[in-house]
């Protein structure tokens, strides 16, 4: 079994989230936190797998949490879920190297196939032998992103992938490659191969506006994981 610590400020949403975990085969909830304290002693005592982790908790920011948690020695892997679809959340969550970002709010059938994925993840990390550069990154390719992180055409990386991917789920309805640009720091024309990769993959659609003169805006929207 997947132990998973809970942590969010509102007691009935971590209950809420608390049930979703225990309706997926192989996870179990081992406790709840309720503040950024709460989660680092939490985890120091009960030794979860995997927290899901809040990032708008009353006494510090869930990445702080990551942070006292390493300096600590814990390495259970953290899913970050939270209503923060800010930029610099999502790269400080890739950066502190989160296993996924789940946007508030969500059904069920989102977490639960996030957990799949951790677990297919998890599990195909276990037995890993390491005898060459080969299967070192066979090992990485298995840790990352699935869909993001293999298979990606060259000159696109894993980290910058996700980052587009987070922007275009958290964008209210569309994204064009200018907009996608200025929410995680990267030039336009590398935010469109990146649109055009999921487009192509599809992950997401592309629909034409033509509400001004000259060539047509091309905007994204997320389609599916």
């Amino acid at each position: 079994m997947i132990g998973v610590l809970v942590v969010d400020d509102d007691f009935m949403v971590s209950r809420i989230h608390r049930g979703f975990v225990e309706q997926v085969p192989g996870f179990q909830v081992v406790g709840t936190a309720h503040t950024g304290q709460e989660a680092v002693d939490a985890a120091t005592r009960l030794a979860p797998d995997l927290i899901l982790l809040d990032l708008y908790l009353p006494d510090m920011f869930g990445l702080d949490v990551v942070v006292r948690l390493r300096a600590a020695g814990q390495d259970c892997d953290v899913m970050v879920i939270t209503a923060a679809k800010e930029a610099d959340a999502v790269r400080g969550a890739v950066r502190h190297g989160v296993v996924n970002y789940l946007l508030k709010p969500f059904g069920v059938d989102d977490l639960r196939q996030r957990l799949e994925q951790y677990a297919r993840r998890r599990s195909g990390l276990d037995g890993v032998r390491v005898r060459d550069q080969a299967d070192v990154d066979r090992a990485l390719a298995r840790a990352s992103t699935p869909g993001l992180a293999t298979g990606l055409p060259k000159g696109l990386s894993p980290e910058t992938a996700r980052l587009v991917e987070q922007a275009l789920r958290s964008a209210a309805e569309t994204l064009s490659a200018a907009e996608c640009a200025d929410r995680i720091g990267i030039s336009r024309v590398s935010a469109r191969r990146y649109l055009e990769h999921l487009r192509d993959s599809g992950r997401a659609e592309v629909r034409l506006r033509y509400a001004v003169p000259g060539r047509p805006e091309h905007r994204y929207r997320w389609v599916g994981s």
